[in-house]
């Protein structure tokens, strides 16, 4: 009778917020980790290779497996990309930028790895919202992270009374992001529907050379607003 194979590990692998040094905001432990691996699942495996490469893999990339899971991964592929960690595989899940599975694709795998019994690991690193979070001085206890808020003014607009609200009423921090190109268009908006008490941190180019973090009240942000065309950044409000 054929032995059942012991399963491998599924190791959740963070990567930098941008192009700073690595060592900076990677511990040598997860580093270690990540070169001791021969097959990674990636959002996107163009941006792995260049982590691989910069964190001095021992090994030639080309030896090393990468396979692709992003928003368009079909469900039924999921198991496929687990099926070697389930037959004794170690794999390294990566994300764009930041911790993988926080607003990223890679949760719906990780559902799976657990449905199936597979072990599950999460490795240190850098994480913007957990960062933009403790250094905004707002509700640290009482958070939520609702990820892209609508595109359009108004069902923006909605979203963000309906969150002032919330945050009203529970005293909770929201946090909230945006595509770099459109930060500066999120910003006019939060000025124009929140009220003038309501505090705003805007945590940009975490991690990075220009990194800034600023939390004042709305009415202060009116007076002068920060320039955040192509900056990753992270926006979190407290309602009072």
């Amino acid at each position: 009778m054929k032995p059942v194979p012991t399963p491998g590990t599924l190791y959740m692998i963070p990567s930098p917020l941008g192009a700073g040094q690595l060592n900076d905001v990677i511990p040598p432990a997860v580093l270690l980790r990540l070169q001791q691996l021969d097959y990674f699942i990636a959002e996107n495996p163009k941006a792995a290779r260049a982590l691989l490469k910069r964190a001095g893999m021992p090994r030639p990339l080309l030896t090393i497996r990468i396979e692709r899971y992003d928003h368009n991964t079909p469900p039924a592929a999921i198991d496929s990309l687990l099926d070697p960690v389930a037959a004794g595989t170690d794999a390294g899940v990566i994300s764009e930028a930041g911790c993988p599975a926080l607003a990223d694709p890679g949760a719906i795998l990780v559902r799976r790895a657990h449905e199936r019994g597979l072990r599950v690991v999460p490795l240190t690193g850098p994480s913007s919202i957990v960062l933009a979070l403790i250094a905004s001085g707002l509700e640290s206890q009482r958070f939520a992270f609702h990820g892209y808020l609508p595109v359009k003014p108004p069902e923006r607009d909605q979203a963000i009374r309906a969150i002032e609200s919330r945050s009203r009423k529970d005293r909770e921090t929201q946090i909230f992001i945006e595509t770099p190109y459109r930060n500066a268009r999120l910003l006019d908006a939060l000025l124009s529907v929140c009220q003038p008490g309501t505090l705003l941190c805007i945590a940009a180019e975490l991690t990075l050379p220009g990194e800034t973090v600023h939390t004042r009240p709305i009415a202060d942000w009116k007076r002068g607003k920060p320039d955040l065309a192509d900056r990753p950044t992270v926006f979190l409000l407290l309602a009072r």
